[in-house]
C-alpha cells in the first residue's frame, strides 16, 4: 500500500493506494477518527453489485450501523434532484453531523455525494473510495464537489475535502475497457503538465497497464495522486496554480456540453489535450515532437483525438462559460513541453476558432 499526503493550510487527509484495500474501509476510517456510529454509503446500482457488500461488511466489522443508497448509473444523475433525495434519505436514517457518507463509485458518485456531505447538516464527513481510474487518479482528491446544471458540467458546487480516500486499484479489473481508458486521460494530463518521468512510464508501460497489473496501476495512481495533492496544497481554492490542472479541460468540458455529455469526460479531456496542443503548437510553444508524442499515447491508451462532428460556434460559445475565464477571455493551461504547462488568456479568438476545425 502506498499513502499519499495531502496537505493546505486548512486541511489534511491521506490518500490511500493498493490491492484489497476495500476489505480495510472500516479500519481506516476508524484510524482517520472518524467516531460515529452510523454511515451511509452513496453508490450506484452496477457498483454495488460489484463492490457494495464488500464494503458493507468492512463497515459494520468496524462497529458501524450501515445504511446503503443507490442510485442509476450516469452522468445525468448528477443533480440538484438527486441530491435532495439524499437529503431525504439522511433525514429518515436519522443521520447526525458524526455521520459519514462514504462515496462508493467513480466521479458521478465522488462529486455527489461530497456536494451532499458538504451542504447536509452544514456538512458531515465525507470519505472517498474511487472505483474507477478515473476518480482514483483525480476526481476524489482536491476538494472539487459539486452537481451539473443544464449541460454546464459541476455548475453547482463547494469545496469540501474528504476525511481520507481509499483507492483499491484491484476493483479496476471490473472495468470495461473504455473505462480504464477514460481514466487515463487525466492520469496523463498530469504528466504532460508537470511530469515528463511519469509520461515517460506511462509511454513504456501502456500495454501492462491496460491489462490492470496491480503494481503498476498502484504506481501511476499513487504518482497521479501526488501530483494533484502537490498542486492542489499551493493553491486549495483553484485562485491561480491549479487552474494548470485544467489542461484539456476547457475544450473537453465544451465537448462534452455540446454533446449533450455524451461523450464520456475522459475522452473529451483526451480530444482537448491533443486540441489544445495544437494550439500551443500553432502559437509556436510546443514543439511537433511532443505534440506527437501526446497523440500517439493517447491512442495507445485507446482515447480519441480528434472533435466529432460538434458546431464548432456552439463549442467556441460553451467555452466562453468555462469557470477559469476572467474578463471575458477564455483562459487556457497549455503545455510547453512533455511535463511543463503554462496559463494564459491572450489567445486570440479566432486562433482558437481555427483549432477547432483542424
Amino acid at each position: 500500500m502506498k499513502t499519499v499526503k495531502l496537505k493546505t493550510s486548512q486541511n489534511s487527509y491521506e490518500i490511500f493506494v493498493g490491492a484489497g484495500l476495500l476489505l480495510q474501509t472500516g479500519d481506516l476510517m476508524r484510524e482517520a477518527g472518524i467516531s460515529g456510529t452510523k454511515a451511509v454509503i452513496v453508490t450506484d446500482t452496477t457498483i454495488d453489485n460489484f463492490h457494495g457488500e464488500t464494503v458493507r461488511a468492512s463497515l459494520e466489522s468496524a462497529g458501524f450501523q450501515v445504511m446503503t443508497v443507490t442510485i442509476p448509473p450516469g452522468e445525468e444523475q448528477k443533480s440538484i434532484n438527486t441530491a435532495v433525495m439524499l437529503y431525504e434519505k439522511l433525514t429518515g436514517f436519522y443521520a447526525e453531523r458524526s455521520t459519514p457518507l462514504v462515496a462508493l463509485g467513480g466521479g458521478v458518485i465522488g462529486d455527489l455525494t461530497g456536494f451532499a456531505a458538504a451542504t447536509y447538516m452544514r456538512g458531515v464527513p465525507l470519505v472517498q473510495v474511487p472505483t474507477t481510474l478515473l476518480a482514483q487518479g483525480d476526481s476524489s482528491i482536491g476538494g472539487k464537489t459539486g452537481v451539473n446544471h443544464g449541460n454546464l458540467k459541476n455548475r453547482i458546487g463547494v469545496f469540501y475535502h474528504p476525511k481520507l480516500t481509499v483507492s483499491d486499484v484491484a476493483v479496476l479489473k471490473t472495468l470495461t475497457e473504455r473505462e480504464l481508458s477514460n481514466g487515463l486521460s487525466e492520469i496523463i494530463k498530469h504528466g504532460v503538465i508537470l511530469d515528463a518521468g511519469l509520461f515517460r512510464y506511462l509511454e513504456k508501460n501502456m500495454e501492462t497497464i491496460r491489462q490492470c497489473d496491480d503494481t503498476t496501476l498502484e504506481y501511476i495512481v499513487a504518482r497521479s495522486a501526488a501530483i494533484k495533492a502537490g498542486v492542489v496544497g499551493q493553491d486549495e481554492y483553484d485562485l491561480g496554480m491549479r487552474n494548470i490542472l485544467n489542461c484539456g479541460h476547457t475544450i473537453g468540458h465544451a465537448i462534452e456540453s455540446v454533446s449533450g455529455l455524451t461523450v464520456w469526460h475522459g475522452e473529451a479531456v483526451a480530444i482537448g489535450l491533443s486540441t489544445e496542443a495544437k494550439l500551443a503548437h500553432e502559437l509556436g510553444i510546443l514543439s511537433s515532437k511532443d505534440m506527437g508524442r501526446l497523440r500517439k499515447l493517447l491512442l495507445a491508451a485507446g482515447l480519441p483525438c480528434d472533435i466529432p462532428e460538434l458546431d464548432p460556434e456552439r463549442l467556441f460559445e460553451a467555452m466562453k462559460h468555462d469557470k477559469k475565464n476572467t474578463d471575458g477571455r477564455i483562459r487556457f493551461a497549455l503545455p510547453c513541453s512533455i511535463g511543463a504547462s503554462f496559463l494564459t488568456d491572450e489567445i486570440n479568438p479566432e486562433l482558437i476558432k481555427k483549432v477547432l476545425v483542424m
